[in-house]
């Protein structure tokens, strides 16, 4: 007689190019940014002072709104970019952008009351560690190693690398 036994199979885990990890995690960090400013809304006296024309300590303009279009629009992009951009190219764009965005997410903190510690230390680590895992992504992108050609082109390659 002979049992059949239905043994599970590993699940295959195959590897995921850092374009897809950063463009994922750009768009982890949009969800947090814009629902953090949408809670915001609930803490008592947001709405009173954007009716009042004020937002934290700044007047609201068109100067303002622009500025606050441009910190959206930057990390939005760079879904976008971290997909299509060429290799060298999205390396360093992720890199500097994400380094950028530390001093800007922390600046969130800014004036606030430890009553709020628990949601500006939750919201902003979690923002810091997605942009870590965004530069430590970028840093470590992959490279393929050149091949150099055996015989005598090998040859006219290190003369043209000398000169």
């Amino acid at each position: 007689m002979t049992i059949r036994t239905n043994t599970p199979n590993a699940l295959a885990d195959p590897p995921i190019p850092v374009r897809a990890k950063l463009a994922a995690a750009w768009t982890s960090f949009m969800f947090l940014y814009i629902y953090v400013d949408y809670y915001h809304l609930y803490k008592p006296g947001t709405i009173d002072d954007l009716l009042a024309g004020v937002v934290f300590e700044f007047d609201i303009s068109p100067a303002l709104m622009t500025a606050f279009l441009a910190l959206i629009a930057i990390p939005a992009l760079m879904v976008l970019l971290s997909m299509a951009l060429p290799a060298r190219v999205n390396r360093a764009t992720n890199l500097v952008v994400a380094s950028l965005y530390i001093p800007v997410t922390v600046f969130n903190a800014v004036g606030e009351t430890w009553d709020w510690a628990a949601f500006y230390g939750l919201s902003i680590g979690l923002e810091l560690l997605i942009l870590a895992f965004i530069l430590r992504s970028a840093w470590t992108w992959p490279r393929t190693p050149a091949a150099i050609p055996a015989g005598a082109e090998a040859a006219d390659l290190r003369q043209d690398l000398r000169q």
